[in-house]
């Protein structure tokens, strides 16, 4: 299914991307990689750019846009955990930057081309957290509620083209990303953190099957579903939790 297509993948040096890019490059898959820093698994080619910055998404974004790639996956992040007003101005920024806007800009570089061929696919990786919006995760979870929301809205735009669109949203994995303070913050409210092999697999075998929208966990996949219903309920369901995470930096 995967065997000889191209895929150019984001975030492939990080604990997940590592693993998602080195089991699609087992099912057969041509990897090319880009980011910062080229990977330290076995890939293809490394495009190196920074999707922390206006002009360096802009570079990939042009480096990328003639070239024939069969999938895109979206899956660089950066996280903030704290109070938003902890949050540097240049932190904030580039997280929406990497989180939200490359994912767009590069979707929007590869498009015209897969749609011109009559087909492709566009993997955008988001999270449980862009679905229900925790506290201190506030500008981690609303661009990953963006990311979502362009998904849905990208799909319903390429209808009919052949070029299918999927949004995958696991929940905590164990990552370089994971904290101290979140491992700490885990403890104290039981969020489960899953390990990143088991993620990896996950959204492989999301992107084989070309699903929609794929939603990692339960009781997570629940609370999605709850929260888009009856939001003032999980407010409740997760008030204790948020009261907890609040001390850590009280003190």
């Amino acid at each position: 299914m995967l065997e000889g297509k191209t895929v150019l993948i984001t975030g492939a040096s990080g604990g997940l991307g590592a693993l998602v890019a080195e089991q699609l490059r087992a099912e057969g898959a041509r990897i090319v990689a880009l980011g910062r820093s080229r990977p330290a698994g076995s890939i293809d080619q490394f495009l190196r750019h920074d999707l922390s910055t206006p002009e360096g998404i802009e570079a990939a974004a042009q480096a990328v846009a003639d070239r024939p790639w069969d999938l895109l996956v979206n899956l660089a992040g950066a996280q903030h955990f704290g109070p938003v007003e902890q949050e540097t101005p240049a932190q904030l920024v580039s997280g929406y930057l990497v989180n939200l806007v490359a994912p767009v800009r590069l979707a929007q570089a590869v498009a015209p081309g897969m749609k011109a061929r009559g087909s492709g696919q566009i993997v955008n990786i988001g999270s449980i957290f862009g679905s229900i919006n925790f506290a201190h995760f506030a500008t981690y979870s609303s661009a990953k509620a963006g990311l979502r929301g362009f998904s849905q809205a990208l799909r319903r735009e390429l209808a009919g083209t052949g070029v299918d669109v999927t949004y995958v949203a696991p929940r905590a994995v164990r990552t370089a990303m994971i904290s101290e303070r979140v491992l700490e913050f885990a403890k104290l409210t039981q969020m489960h953190i899953d390990p990143p092999e088991a993620t990896a697999a996950r959204i492989v075998a999301a992107i084989k099957a070309r699903r929609r929208d794929v939603y990692l966990g339960f009781p997570e996949a629940f609370f999605v579903r709850l929260n888009a219903l009856l939001p003032g309920l999980v407010d409740r369901a997760l008030s204790a939790n948020d009261r907890k995470a609040a001390r850590l930096f009280a003190r």
